[in-house]
C-alpha cells in the first residue's frame, strides 16, 4: 500500500491505497462533480502535495507542491498512462518521478503571515492544551484541528483566532507530533486497536473507533452503521478517545442489534477475544450491562490527516 490520503472532488477519502487503486482514482476522473483528485503524504505535511485535474476529452494538468512557495509546480500531460505514471511516482518518492514533464512555477501571490496571537498566557496555555489532547488523539487531520483551534475560545462578541492564526498554530503543534511520532518503532497499540476492529468487522461485528461525540449519538447512530448481515457492534466515542489519550485507558461500548442481552453479552466475550488476538488487555466482568475497558494501553496513535 501506498502512505498516501486521496482526496476527490465528490468528497471521497481513500487511505493508503495501492498503485492499482490509484491508478484507477486517476481513470476515474473527468465528469462533471469529479473533476480532480488530490494526494498527500501519511502523516500530511503543510504545502505538501500533488493533484491531478481533468475534464474528459482534454490534457491533464497535474500539480505538486514540495513546501515553499518556489516549489509549487505545474505541467500539463496528453494521456491518461503518463498521468498515472507520475502521480503514482510521487507517491512512491521515487527518484526522478518528475523528469520529462515541462514544469512551470504556479505563482499563487505572497503568502499571509500570520499575526502573533493576541491572547493572554491562561488563554494560550487553555487553548494550546486542548488542541494537543486532540492532536495526541490521533484522529483529527490539520484542517480539523484548524477549525477546533480558531472556533474554541469564540464567545458571543469575541472571536479572537483568526483562521490563518488557528492554521499556523494548529500546523505547528501537528509537525512537532510528526517529529516525536517519527522516533517510536514498531506496533504501537492504537495500531493493535485497529487490527481487532478491523478483524472484528469482517466478522459481522459493526466496528467503529472514535465514533461520534458521545454515547447518546453513538447509541442512536450506530444502527445505521452495520450492514444486513451485522450481528452486532462496537465502538468508542470521542470523549473515550481523550480519556484513553490521557493514560487513562479506553472504554469500548458494544452490543447486539437484536437488543438482547445475551446477544450483548455474545458481543462482549468476541470483543474481548479480538482484543487478546491482538496483545491488549481488556477488563470486563462479563455483565453485559457494563462497558469494557481497554488498560494498560500506551496511547501513541499515528498521524494520518
Amino acid at each position: 500500500m501506498l502512505e498516501i490520503v486521496v482526496k476527490t472532488e465528490n468528497w471521497e477519502r481513500h487511505v493508503r491505497v495501492s498503485a492499482e487503486e490509484l491508478a484507477g482514482l486517476v481513470r476515474r476522473i473527468g465528469g462533471d462533480g469529479d473533476l480532480f483528485l488530490v494526494v498527500q503524504r501519511i502523516p500530511d505535511l503543510p504545502d505538501v502535495f500533488a493533484q491531478v485535474w481533468h475534464k474528459a476529452g482534454g490534457d491533464y494538468t497535474l500539480e505538486y507542491r514540495d513546501g515553499a512557495a518556489d516549489r509549487h509546480l505545474q505541467a500539463m500531460v496528453d494521456g491518461t498512462e503518463a498521468a498515472i505514471a507520475a502521480m503514482t511516482g510521487w507517491a512512491r518518492q521515487a527518484a526522478g518521478w518528475d523528469a520529462g514533464l515541462a514544469w512551470s512555477l504556479l505563482d499563487m501571490g505572497p503568502a499571509r503571515e500570520a499575526p502573533p496571537l493576541e491572547l493572554d498566557e491562561d488563554e494560550r496555555t487553555e487553548l494550546e492544551k486542548r488542541v494537543r489532547e486532540v492532536l495526541v488523539g490521533g484522529y483529527a487531520s490539520r484542517a480539523e484541528l484548524a477549525e477546533l483551534a480558531e472556533e474554541y475560545l469564540v464567545t458571543q462578541d469575541r472571536r479572537p483566532v483568526t483562521r490563518e492564526q488557528a492554521e499556523a498554530l494548529a500546523d505547528r503543534l501537528w509537525l512537532e507530533r510528526v517529529a516525536e511520532q517519527a522516533t517510536w518503532r514498531g506496533e504501537t497499540d492504537p495500531e493493535r486497536l485497529t487490527r481487532a476492529f478491523t478483524a472484528m468487522q469482517e466478522a459481522g461485528i459493526t466496528a467503529r473507533e472514535n465514533f461520534t461525540c458521545c454515547r447518546n449519538c453513538g447509541q442512536s447512530e450506530i444502527g445505521g452503521e452495520g450492514g444486513a448481515n451485522a450481528r452486532g457492534f462496537v465502538y468508542f466515542h470521542t470523549q473515550c478517545t481523550d480519556s484513553a489519550a490521557a493514560g487513562h485507558g479506553l472504554t469500548l461500548l458494544y452490543g447486539g442489534f437484536d437488543g438482547s442481552s445475551e446477544t450483548t453479552a455474545a458481543i462482549g466475550q468476541e470483543v474481548v477475544a479480538a482484543l487478546k488476538a491482538v496483545g491488549l488487555h481488556a477488563e470486563w466482568d462479563h455483565d453485559p450491562s457494563r462497558a469494557i475497558t481497554v488498560t494498560p494501553l500506551d496511547w501513541r496513535r499515528r498521524l494520518v490527516g
